[in-house]
């Protein structure tokens, strides 16, 4: 039923479907969600993007998913971009679906108009197969190896001299003149790499096909909690007990440990502007989960929120995340701008959802109303981190994908390369047999 959901889902010009993989990473809410079909939406650029965003979900009370890109940053933190954009989604992006499709291993809720009528299309639906030849892709690195190696050089002498203590430096790789089926690169990244927070979204011409480990933002009731993922190690399928020491070796790396705390510590300082004194705190720190591709290091800071607190001001507190930037991160903003070659656009930014209050949404507390309005303080949301992710201009054939890593001065500029392959092989192999 989920590949039937996903090969439906193609003929609306905007989707969101994330799925959970089966993943039962706390806290787990739903296995898988289609959102199809566009009631209303709002697509804006960073200026006084929250605010717009905040009066579109007070004018109503109901399933809203969509997108922040880094670059909201710049009315966040007073910030700016300079460098091209050549996939082109909008800094800001929600919609309100017509079509809801919930997926659990027990049932399908559907949430439209004639929802029959969609359950019997949606079942019905077989995979649309493309005949014509896929064109190779020439994969390409923005950076060489040794421009690489020179910019974090230059990037641990900021960290020397006092300017930051830890920054997350990203590199580009891209093909131009790509042709691909959007629809069937997920499908083979999922049968590869399936990660719990993936998603395959699509807004008009541009294209996201995203596999995320990682979880940026959850609220449930008043409670509020970020999974930051910092350290990493490689998996070793064909040997278990060499496997087991990568795993072991991850748990014990003190630059791994000294990355996570320090993204911790600047969670921790972001959730305490919206949470109520005394109530942040680490739930797991250091905790090392397992993916097929890699070992990673995921800690869990939670809170209660602070009453009568927007959802823009959660944002503002808290984007873009610690795990992408660093600390202190308007600092680590600035020399990102001045060392990467390319605008983050939706990488490193966040894809999710907003659920409606009601009574009858189990996903959320409800108290009824408050003068004219529902209390969107009872509506809940879940974003995830857009990291090990294809951005794709269908219009334009242009692909991109880009990987990272934390800097700290301990770090080995060889070693960062690697694992910025590492982490990229997962999208280099399905480009490669499309």
């Amino acid at each position: 039923m989920k590949e039937k959901v996903l090969n439906w889902a193609q003929r609306f010009t905007t989707f969101c479907f994330l799925d959970n993989h089966q993943y039962q990473t706390e806290p787990h809410t739903m296995e898988c969600l289609l959102a199809a079909g566009v009631k209303r939406k709002i697509s804006c650029s960073a200026g006084n993007a929250l605010e717009q965003l905040q009066r579109f979900i007070d004018s109503g009370n109901n399933w809203l998913f969509g997108h922040f890109g880094y670059d909201l940053k710049n009315e966040i933190e007073q910030v700016s971009s300079s460098h091209p954009d050549r996939v082109q989604f909008p800094d800001l992006f929600f919609f309100e679906p017509e079509i809801v499709i919930r997926l659990n291993e027990k049932e399908v809720i559907i949430e439209a108009e004639e929802p029959e009528k969609i359950f019997a299309n949606v079942s019905d639906t077989s995979q649309v197969s493309d005949t014509s030849v896929a064109k190779p892709i020439l994969i390409q690195n923005r950076v060489s190896q040794q421009q690489y190696i020179s910019i974090i050089e230059k990037l641990k002498y900021h960290i020397l001299r006092g300017d930051c203590y830890e920054i997350n430096f990203c590199q580009e790789f891209f093909a131009k003149d790509a042709v691909i089926d959007p629809v069937a690169i997920y499908k083979k990244l999922s049968a590869v790499s399936p990660n719990p927070f993936s998603a395959l979204y699509r807004v008009n011409d541009q294209w996201l096909v995203c596999a995320s480990p990682e979880r940026f933002l959850k609220k449930q009731g008043t409670k509020i909690l970020s999974q930051p993922i910092k350290g990493t190690s490689k998996r070793i399928s064909e040997d278990s007990k060499r496997d087991e020491l990568s795993k072991e070796e991850l748990w014990h790396s003190a630059k791994d440990r000294s990355e996570n705390v320090m993204v911790v510590d600047l969670v921790r300082n972001d959730l305490a502007k919206v949470c109520e004194e005394g109530t942040v705190k680490v739930e797991e720190l250091y905790g090392i989960y397992s993916f097929p591709q890699v070992h990673q290091m995921i800690s869990t800071v939670s809170g209660q929120l602070k009453e009568n607190i927007s959802f823009t001001e959660i944002i503002k507190a808290t984007f873009p995340m610690g795990s992408m930037t660093g600390a202190p991160k308007k600092r680590v903003m600035e020399l990102i701008e001045q060392y990467e070659k390319t605008k983050r656009g939706i990488f490193s930014g966040a894809v999710g959802y907003i659920s409606p209050a009601s009574p009858l949404n189990p996903l959320s507390k409800w108290r009824g109303e408050k003068g004219k309005g529902v209390v969107w303080g009872e509506a809940d949301f879940d974003f995830n981190v857009v990291i090990r992710s294809i951005m794709y201009n269908a219009s334009s054939k242009y692909l991109s994908f880009q990987a990272g890593s934390a800097i700290t001065f301990y770090s080995d500029p060889e070693k960062e390369w690697e694992e910025c392959l590492l982490k990229a092989e997962a999208i280099k192999k399905v480009l490669s047999n499309q």
